[in-house]
């Protein structure tokens, strides 16, 4: 069956690398140069974060921070939108998500800052799906995911996960069998981590 409906929205956490040329979005280097791939992060970043509070209030989004956790970009928009800085703690990836998940009580969510097509309804409809499944995805094009939202915490979803790789969703889908938990799945996106990705981003803003 379902989970039951949580009393209260779902928090919503956010990982960010700070944008340092040379270690930001390297793989738009070939098309951007090191520099030019630090500021596409950055526009990523605030993107991301301005979507992220137009659909939840800012206080249910915290903004976990690497690389520089003081850097002014940072600063800047824990000011500009009032959210919460936390430093990501040491770990691989699958770590990290889950302990920032299970950082705030209740039901969360977690995304990357470089997911431009998750709109703020995107948001919206995965925290309202989350009131009636265990887990929430949102898979990626290439095969991983933007967005994953739990109603408690599941350790097995986040373990010895091939990230980076294509296997990452099909893996995931996977433990949450096993599991015997209820998934929803909204829709598709696509993250930006080749230059075509960025030249696709691009056209799309630019249409608008």
């Amino acid at each position: 069956m379902p989970a039951e409906r949580p009393t209260e929205p779902p928090h919503l956490h956010l990982l960010a690398k700070a944008p340092l040329p040379g270690q930001a979005k390297t793989r738009l280097a070939p098309l951007l140069g090191n520099e030019g791939a630090a500021k596409a992060h950055t526009e990523l970043l605030r993107h991301c974060v301005a979507t992220a509070c137009q659909a939840l209030p800012a206080e249910r989004v915290t903004l976990w921070t690497a690389l520089d956790h003081a850097h002014p970009l940072f600063i800047e928009l824990r000011e500009q939108f009032d959210l919460t800085l936390n430093a990501q703690p040491d770990g691989d990836l699958g770590a990290r998500v889950r302990y920032a998940l299970n950082s705030t009580p209740g039901p969360a969510m977690l995304m990357g800052s470089d997911c431009p097509s998750i709109t703020s309804a995107l948001i919206t409809t995965c925290a309202q799906q989350l009131a009636s499944y265990h887990v929430v995805i949102l898979p990626a094009e290439d095969g991983g995911y933007g967005l994953v939202g739990t109603q408690q915490d599941y350790p097995t979803l986040f373990t010895d996960i091939p990230w980076g790789t294509q296997s990452v969703l099909t893996t995931t889908q996977q433990r949450i069998k096993a599991l015997g938990l209820h998934a929803a799945y909204p829709a598709t996106i696509w993250d930006v981590d080749r230059p075509e990705d960025w030249q696709r981003w691009k056209a799309l803003v630019n249409s608008v």
